[in-house]
């Protein structure tokens, strides 16, 4: 009776053991991912992003702190932003959400490194992919005492950061101007150095760059006009191509300015939002574009 029993537990185990065999291994992090297509400088990828001659499909990859969304609205003009100057039609947004680093403020490189950690999105095969992080902290390079508070920057080819935080403050300051406002006029600028702009990876057809802010036009009300940054690395970011080299932005956009022509484009009626001018969208369609 007892050789019964043995046997019969034996084969239970045995069953046991054969069934969890058949199981897949479980989904391990892929560790080496080719990350080196998304690690150029800001403007390399601007005619992969602007035609479908390499890629047809745009992958976005909204990574933010829990409570640091950005506003459906914000993101459903950004698309649209995006469709009016590209050919692409296949356009896809994720969105990762993420623990706070609690950081009290955050350096480019920090932020290249949160990149790194939680960064699930690279290009593969005809998608191409960008990175957008909304942080729950400031920039490091802020100064409040001068008014001076950065809301994005770029600092690779498919690498951006929003400072939500600081886009939510700056919003919060108007009656008249709405976080969803701040962020499509970020998210725009930011994404228009992306495209190659200005001479940044999009040759400028005329001449129409700042000559005393590098990338950005000297043409009065664009999206890319040169008052709306503070901080300009004369193309540093161009040569931040590796994950452990120094990293600098070639645009840090002011919020203060930002807020400002939010506010004067309300009072006189137009459209919150600027768009891109003339010269910009020629450098465009020149490249590439729609």
């Amino acid at each position: 009776m007892k050789k019964n029993i043995f046997l019969a537990n034996l084969l239970i185990i045995c069953f046991l053991i054969g069934c969890s065999n058949d199981d897949p291994d479980p989904v391990e992090p892929e560790q080496n991912v080719d990350r080196s297509a998304n690690l150029l400088g800001t403007g390399d990828s601007a005619n992969d992003i602007l035609s479908n001659d390499n890629f047809t499909k745009l992958l976005i990859e909204i990574a933010y702190v829990e409570g640091f969304r950005p506003t459906s609205a914000a993101m459903n003009e950004f698309v649209d932003y995006l469709r009016t100057h590209t050919f692409k039609e296949d356009i896809e947004v994720i969105y990762n959400e993420l623990p706070s680093p609690n950081e009290e403020d955050l350096s480019l490189q920090e932020i290249a490194d949160l990149e790194r950690e939680n960064r699930t999105a690279y290009n593969n095969g005809e998608t191409l992919a960008i990175y957008i992080y909304f942080a729950d902290a400031p920039s490091d390079d802020d100064d409040e005492e001068e008014g001076l508070v950065t809301l994005g920057a770029v600092y690779r080819n498919t690498s951006m950061i929003i400072h939500e935080i600081t886009v939510q403050r700056l919003a919060a300051r108007s009656f008249f101007i709405s976080n969803a406002d701040v962020e499509s006029a970020t998210l725009n600028h930011e994404f228009g150095h992306l495209f190659g702009l200005v001479n940044l990876g999009s040759d400028p057809v005329n001449d129409h760059e700042d000559a005393q802010a590098p990338n950005h036009c000297n043409v009065e009300g664009c999206l890319m006009l040169a008052e709306l940054q503070f901080s300009s690395s004369q193309r540093a970011a161009t040569t931040s191509k590796s994950e452990t080299g120094n990293l600098q932005s070639a645009c840090s956009l002011s919020g203060e300015t930002v807020l400002r022509l939010l506010e004067k484009s309300t009072a006189k009626g137009q459209s919150i939002a600027p768009e891109l001018d003339a010269e910009c969208l020629l450098d465009l369609r020149a490249n590439g574009g729609r």
